[in-house]
């Protein structure tokens, strides 16, 4: 770690035992909302603070080893030692400057992800169809809940459109690089000269905000359309307006909802939709403004984007933006994501560090 890094942990450092000692003093304890506010932040700095510490602890037994180097008796217990507290050492700086990196607050939340059909016709809408099950495999392997917030059925299967919601603490910051252009490389169902066929669908990650943070839509703005809902649903669904249409004028955005039995329950959908987008859209303008954002990774679920090649024949699935390849692509289909996910947040980390290593913190 360079100097720069090890100055902020000292600080640090001394800032968790300042708010220590102020924990334990009775107008302090007395305060409920000072009490909340320092105990969160000494929670949050905890972490990095003990490891720092266990750091500073092999920092010193290092020297001490290295004084050990002109005995001749002893020189190669010591060099020994040294290796070992050398590797101690390394290990716990890179954990160090991960929990050092700042952090996106929307990590947390739970996320909306859009699927669209693209280029392929049928074969892209059945593609976007296991796209959407691979989703909710994942979900289900965290724990999170799922919810079809909007869906357009492809007559041949699969979907020309879907969005789905991912509930559960910790989805947007897992599922954020799935956003971008994903293409699919396989024979369809109705190919007669076994030719292999290419593709795509368009994936958008978006960040769903709590209540008190979404974003204000003015009515003004809105023209609100009414319609008979199509597709299966029953005798009420496909004989009363209750399928909505909002468009956000400004912005020229579209949503639709039908799946619900109430024009009312449709138009609540459709508005937490266009507000996750609205937010999404501002979200993407601000990290294109920072350059330390590597946006490659970052999607913007664009169909220029081209994030993976799913190639069906040999199994194989390829992420692009990191040159990834393995010969999983059943077991990803089936939800086993991390294979791909897990790679791409270390790429991304070590994008991170290595902007914090060159600007003083």
């Amino acid at each position: 770690m360079n100097s720069s890094i090890i100055n902020k942990l000292k600080s640090l450092k001394s800032r968790f035992q300042e708010i220590e000692v102020l924990l334990t003093q009775k107008d302090i304890i007395c305060d409920q909302n000072q009490l909340k506010t320092l105990s969160k932040e000494y929670l949050k700095l905890s972490e990095v603070v003990q490891y720092f510490i266990k750091w500073e602890k092999i920092e010193h037994d290092i020297k001490n080893v290295r004084s050990l180097f002109d005995d001749k008796e002893v020189y190669n217990a010591a060099k020994e030692e040294y290796y070992i507290l050398k590797k101690q050492k390394k290990k716990l700086g890179k954990k160090i400057q991960i929990l050092l990196l700042p952090e996106d607050p929307h990590d947390q939340h739970s996320c909306l992800i859009e699927i669209r059909a693209a280029t392929g016709g049928d074969e892209s809408s059945i593609f976007a169809g296991q796209l959407c099950r691979m989703y909710v495999r994942y979900a289900e392997s965290y724990m999170w809940k799922t919810k079809t917030m909007s869906c357009s059925e492809n007559e041949k299967g699969g979907f020309k459109e879907i969005i789905i919601k991912i509930t559960g603490k910790g989805a947007s910051g897992r599922l954020k690089f799935e956003s971008g252009g994903h293409r699919v490389q396989r024979v369809p169902e109705t190919e007669s000269q076994g030719r292999v066929h290419t593709s795509t669908c368009t994936i958008a990650v978006m960040p769903v905000l709590p209540k008190a943070e979404k974003e204000e839509i003015v009515s003004s703005d809105l023209k609100i359309d009414t319609f008979r809902s199509s597709g299966a649903g029953g005798q009420h669904v496909n004989t009363t307006d209750s399928a909505i249409r909002i468009t956000h004028i400004p912005t020229g955005h579209v949503v639709e909802c039908q799946d619900e039995r109430s024009q009312h329950k449709n138009k609540a959908k459709a508005l937490s939709i266009l507000s996750t987008r609205l937010y999404a859209e501002k979200l993407k303008k601000s990290k294109q403004e920072n350059s330390s954002v590597r946006r490659i990774l970052l999607g913007s679920g664009s169909r220029s984007d081209r994030n993976r090649t799913y190639n069906f024949p040999q199994n194989r699935i390829t992420d692009h933006r990191i040159n990834l390849t393995i010969y999983k692509l059943d077991e990803v289909l089936e939800g086993k994501l991390d294979f791909l996910i897990k790679p791409i947040i270390q790429e991304y980390q070590a994008d991170m560090l290595s902007t914090l290593s060159k600007f003083k913190l």
